[in-house]
């Protein structure tokens, strides 16, 4: 809960910073307004750490420069043309934008840009009240003329003018409203979802790009899933994302199953916590945790319902993958993150045959070697799939990835697991057949391979033997 003597107190802090207190004596020297708004002002309220420093002022971006020259290091004017001017001050990066009183056209997401003359307006254009506050320095005055201090009390998401008109100017903001919810832990109120399921449709005029750096924001945050229910139960998901609300498979009283969307928000949540758990220090795993979400997303197009109540997905791990990659390269994802979710959505399954039943070595390399890079996240995503409420059933198999993961360890200490190659590369397998390059040295190379796989490492002179006994008998 807000407590708004701290939260004040906090302010005093953030304006007493080094950075801000210089800036705010160059500006006032100049006589022009500063204010700090927005996320840093909202985050010194709740008492979150905040690493953000955004000003927004009345000077235009040509004189913002010149009084920012001569108190950083380096500046930058990327975002000139819209009215904001970057610069690295006593070491940290900060944003400074001229008063906006941009008008929309309803049609494309692309803003009129116009520059404001009062704070207050500018204020006003904003996505939500509690990022509709500012901190006029050096003077120290909170500014919040749309109730945003009420609203962080309330732990609400309002927006500071009729939401539809909010919407309507930019879609994307209904994303935001999603993304606030799991960040902040807040909730949206009433109108502002009426209005989502009532625009959500226009969310089509927002470029993928911009739709996927939110969506990686929300996957971002510490609970992801609070956001995510909202962009189900609005309908906003299928505007981009539709195969997640796919999951909720409709159940009868002769077929039963588990309740795959809800499935898939728990092993969301507990890849989050396991990847915490692992790497304490890391930043937020996206690829892991897009897979985590998508791993299921096979099912829907492989669901069959069998005779006597039993309910089949036979391929769902390959149907979802592709369907993965034809997601994730719609909305301009990366091709290595692009790359990996689908492999992590593939292989989700295949540790469930060793719990089954004792791998052999050789199908130990085999996990390895097609996890490649991605084992450590294969690992994660394995163990949290498990969300059966048997708790018998849970250490078993809880165990069983144990064994595993010991396995692999000790088979990567004896033979180099993480690297499985063949002893003999494509130049000797030349040399010792006394062929070209071409067809013929493949199927050497992947005979070698296979037969590394099998039994482990065995010696550059075994496998020499062994090719030439290969090569005679295919002849």
């Amino acid at each position: 809960m807000l407590n708004m003597v701290d939260g004040l107190a906090r302010l005093e802090e953030l304006a007493a910073h080094p950075v801000v207190a210089t800036l705010a004596r160059v500006f006032a020297d100049a006589g022009r307004d500063l204010a700090l708004v927005g996320g840093p002002v909202r985050d010194a309220l709740l008492g979150r750490i905040t690493h953000d420093f955004d000003f927004t002022t009345d000077a235009r971006p040509d004189e913002i420069l010149a009084l920012v020259k001569p108190v950083s290091s380096v500046q930058w004017d990327v975002g000139r043309a819209f009215g904001t001017i970057g610069a690295r001050v006593r070491g940290e990066q900060v944003e400074i934008t001229t008063y906006r009183a941009d008008s929309y056209d309803g049609v494309t997401r692309k803003p009129t840009v116009e520059f404001g003359d009062t704070l207050e307006a500018d204020l006003n254009r904003r996505d939500f009240t509690v990022n509709a506050m500012a901190l006029r320095v050096p003077a120290r005055t909170l500014v919040d003329p749309t109730g945003g201090v009420e609203d962080l009390l309330a732990q609400r998401l309002r927006t500071p003018i009729d939401p539809a008109v909010s919407f309507g100017d930019d879609p994307l903001r209904m994303l935001r409203g999603a993304r606030f919810a799991s960040q902040l832990e807040f909730t949206l109120d009433p109108d502002t979802l009426a209005a989502i399921v009532e625009l959500r449709a226009s969310l089509k005029i927002v470029s993928p790009e911009r739709v996927q750096a939110e969506l990686v924001r929300l996957l971002q945050t510490d609970d992801p899933v609070r956001g995510i229910r909202v962009l189900v139960e609005t309908g906003l998901i299928d505007e981009f994302l539709p195969e997640v609300p796919a999951l909720r498979l409709e159940v009868d009283e002769h077929h039963h199953h588990k309740d795959v969307y809800e499935h898939s928000l728990t092993v969301l949540r507990q890849a989050i916590a396991l990847e915490k758990e692992r790497h304490p220090d890391a930043a937020p795993d996206v690829p892991l945790r897009l897979a985590a979400l998508l791993h299921d997303i096979g099912k829907p197009a492989t669901r069959r319902l069998e005779p006597g109540g039993g309910v089949t997905f036979h391929h769902h791990d390959i149907k979802g993958a592709r369907l993965a990659r034809k997601r994730l390269q719609a909305l301009r994802f990366d091709a290595n993150t692009t790359t990996v979710v689908s492999r992590l959505v593939e292989l989700h399954l295949r540790f469930f045959g060793y719990a089954e039943g004792a791998w052999t070595d050789s199908a130990v390399r085999r996990y390895v070697r097609d996890a490649g890079d991605e084992l450590e996240r294969l690992h994660i995503l394995t163990r949290a799939d498990v969300t059966t409420r048997n708790k018998r059933k849970a250490h078993r198999l809880a165990s069983a990835y144990d064994d595993i993961e010991n396995r692999i360890s000790a088979l990567r200490e004896q033979e180099q697991i993480d690297a499985i190659r063949p002893e003999l590369d494509g130049n000797r397998i030349q040399e010792v057949l006394g062929v070209k390059p071409g067809r013929e040295v493949g199927e050497a190379y992947r005979f070698l391979l296979e037969l590394r796989l099998d039994e482990g490492v065995l010696g550059e002179d075994e496998a020499e033997k062994r090719l030439r006994q290969w090569w005679a008998a295919r002849d």
